[in-house]
């Protein structure tokens, strides 16, 4: 069995987080693997541990940088990597994204496709849905198990009150939420064995699509305008010298109908 999952490169949370002129995020700072799309590499892991002949292939699109995703998913244990890297993918939105990674999940053939709940940086969490309409597989989303039997794969997906199992035929589409399993570290083993790993780097013009249809001429929406997150305001203190404490920590609470 073959399973692909998706990984994204995205700006460390951590950090300060802005805006190129265009409108793009920048991603010229400090990077990672999005850490929603660890959880879809342990799943898919987690399989293959479990299964006989499983390859797992990471799959990303973007920048040069973008092949550190990759790398992480390698030293964590997946067989290979996939990394589509073209000047025309810049400025895609998320429609033109689904278009690439769907365009490159056929070229790979693989039975599943797991991806994570979304991305830490678009949170949008539609690509499951996306690229199931693109590919006409079914979508499984938001999976805190994951589980492969046969031709078949379900996953119980948690709610507020009650959880489901849900499954469908061979091949789909499985998104899996940040309660499915704490992702492995990689282990000095793993970092070492994933230098040796293929990783294949392809162009737009390798899947066989329009480069008119990507960037920002396809985009179906657009960023107009960006600010800076605002400072972070000074919290309220109040001073409980004659038992009025209180009543005005009530008052604040209700003002901002905390309760």
């Amino acid at each position: 069995m073959k399973i692909v999952t998706l990984v994204k490169y995205v700006p460390d949370a951590t950090g300060d987080r802005t805006f190129t002129e265009d409108g793009t995020v920048d991603r010229s700072v400090d990077g990672l693997l999005s850490e929603l799309d660890e959880y879809a590499v342990e799943q898919a892991l987690q399989l293959a541990d479990d299964g006989d002949d499983v390859e797992v292939v990471a799959l990303t699109v973007g920048p040069d940088d973008a092949a550190d995703a990759i790398k992480r998913a390698l030293q964590m244990g997946a067989s290979s990597g996939v990394h589509v890297c073209d000047d025309a993918v810049h400025g895609t939105d998320v429609i033109g994204t689904s278009a690439i990674l769907a365009a490159a999940i056929t070229r790979l053939e693989p039975d599943l496709v797991i991806t994570g709940m979304s991305s830490t940086d678009g949170t949008m969490g539609v690509m499951a849905a996306l690229l199931s309409e693109r590919l006409g597989w079914p979508a499984l989303s938001f999976g805190a198990t994951v589980a492969v039997e046969g031709s078949t794969v379900s996953i119980r997906r948690d709610g507020d009150v009650a959880s489901q199992t849900v499954e469908a035929d061979l091949p789909a589409i499985v998104s899996v939420t940040d309660q499915s399993g704490e992702a492995r570290y990689p282990s000095m083993k793993g970092i070492l064995a994933a230098k040796k790993k293929p990783v294949e780097e392809w162009t737009v013009a390798d899947l066989g699509l329009d480069p008119a249809q990507l960037g920002f001429d396809g985009a179906w929406t657009a960023v107009d305008a960006t600010q800076p997150r605002p400072p972070k305001q000074a919290g309220q203190v109040v001073t409980d010298a004659d038992g009025s404490g209180a009543a005005a920590f009530v008052e604040f609470l209700s003002a901002g109908k905390y309760v």
